[in-house]
């Protein structure tokens, strides 16, 4: 067995130990409600010492990536052609995200990678439990269908503005902060006005749109930086917007592909595709030699493939280069943390333990398999979380009108489109 994967295994024991010691230390409060999790840390650890990582969990030496239970689709590979402009390229991302249904909470509760998604769910709420504080103006770039808005109103925050490229993404975004019902489920209102863009926060110059709008303070771009880095003028353009639109002293949060462990899986691979039963990476011929020069850090592409979740283009982000580039954008280094190593540290805290086991990020212990796997632990091993700090010391005195100019309820028409889309 990989010594990695022993070594992932022995981490995720680690956090069960942690959490059943959380759970069996006595607390002033006889009735703590947190039985389910005793019985989930022991019923998971015991499962996972029994089933361990076989080595089908892993690539095979076959040069294709490994079967998964959806079927490989040429056509819709082919939407990503070689030598299309990087912003045709931008577009074939936002279609792929634009095209993603809504799920029922039944179809969300069924998906391969449900307990993945509520750890990285868990991950952000810490990052914004954190760094948020009452009254603050958001930047969320690349926000997606809103998901994190909910996240944002427990933190009390003043106002919010939301970019995002895929238009059906921001179309969603609106309904989700209206409050409107759908035919799945009620939906909160939110109590902070909020901006809708719609259009390339790696391309597009912010400040020009959302200079009246400035400065936030605090940035967050989940799960998405890595796209700006195809090109090394989309990744300064990205960093120079949340340095021209945060305050002095402003924070920016976010989570990306942990270049490090990508990299060092693809060298410990048989070929040039590595995985498991949820997720598969594969990289072109041309880094058949496994070796990146340091010269050309920008446009590194691989396929990614993640159950129920992603199926296009990612960009490496070698993570001293993404350091090096925000200084030039006076944003320091506050800290960078993989996944694995995240959870091991914040899940010592109570207050982010109960946060856990009220999202359900490791299951309930009801039955065997509703835990969080082994093979969605390894895809947290991918991951890392980041913040960074805008230089300069914050004006108390400015005066924060930004209230008047977002919205409580959002029209279609007040989506502001950028970069020439319609």
């Amino acid at each position: 067995m990989d010594q990695s994967v022993n070594k992932q295994a022995a981490r995720l024991g680690e956090v069960c130990v942690l959490l059943t010691l959380y759970v069996i230390t006595p607390t002033k409060k006889e009735n703590s409600g947190l039985g389910p999790v005793l019985r989930l840390c022991i019923n998971f650890f015991f499962w996972t010492m029994k089933r361990g990582y076989n080595e089908s969990s892993f690539p095979s030496t076959s040069p294709g990536p490994p079967q998964s239970r959806f079927k490989y689709n040429p056509e819709g590979d082919a939407g990503f052609l070689e030598g299309e402009s990087t912003k045709i390229f931008a577009r074939k991302v936002a279609d792929h995200y634009s095209a993603r249904t809504n799920q029922t909470l039944e179809e969300r509760e069924a998906s391969p990678i449900i307990h993945l998604k509520k750890l990285n769910n868990w991950i952000k709420s810490v990052l914004i439990q954190i760094y948020a504080r009452r009254g603050d103006a958001v930047l969320d770039l690349a926000c997606g269908k809103g998901g994190d808005l909910i996240k944002w109103d427990k933190a009390k925050i003043g106002y919010y503005v939301g970019i995002d490229i895929a238009d059906g993404s921001i179309e969603d975004c609106r309904t989700r902060y209206n409050g409107d019902a759908d035919q799945h489920q009620r939906r909160k209102k939110f109590s902070f006005p909020a901006r809708l863009i719609c259009g390339d926060c790696f391309e597009a110059c912010l400040d020009e749109v959302l200079g009246e709008d400035a400065p936030f303070d605090i940035c967050s771009c989940q799960f998405a930086m890595h796209y700006s880095w195809s090109t090394e003028a989309r990744a300064r353009r990205a960093l120079a917007n949340v340095s021209a639109l945060l305050r002095p002293g402003g924070t920016f949060i976010g989570t990306m592909p942990d270049a490090n462990v990508i990299i060092k899986k693809l060298r410990q691979a048989e070929g040039l595709a590595f995985g498991n039963s949820v997720y598969w990476i594969k990289f072109d011929e041309e880094f058949s030699e496994k070796v990146f020069k340091s010269s050309n850090p920008f446009g590194i592409k691989y396929k990614f493939h993640l159950e129920d979740a992603v199926d296009c283009p990612e960009w490496i982000v070698p993570f001293h280069v993404f350091k090096s580039l925000a200084e030039e954008y006076d944003l320091d280094l506050v800290f960078v943390k993989n996944s694995h190593d995240f959870v091991h540290e914040y899940i010592k805290k109570p207050e982010y333990i109960e946060l856990m086991r009220r999202l359900g990020a490791l299951g309930d212990g009801s039955q065997d398999k509703s835990t969080l796997s082994p093979d969605e632990w390894e895809v947290a091993y991918l991951y890392l979380s980041f913040v960074l700090k805008k230089r300069g010391q914050p004006d108390r005195m400015q005066p924060n009108t930004r209230r008047d100019k977002g919205k409580m309820q959002i029209r279609k028409e007040d989506i502001v489109y950028i970069n020439g889309d319609p």
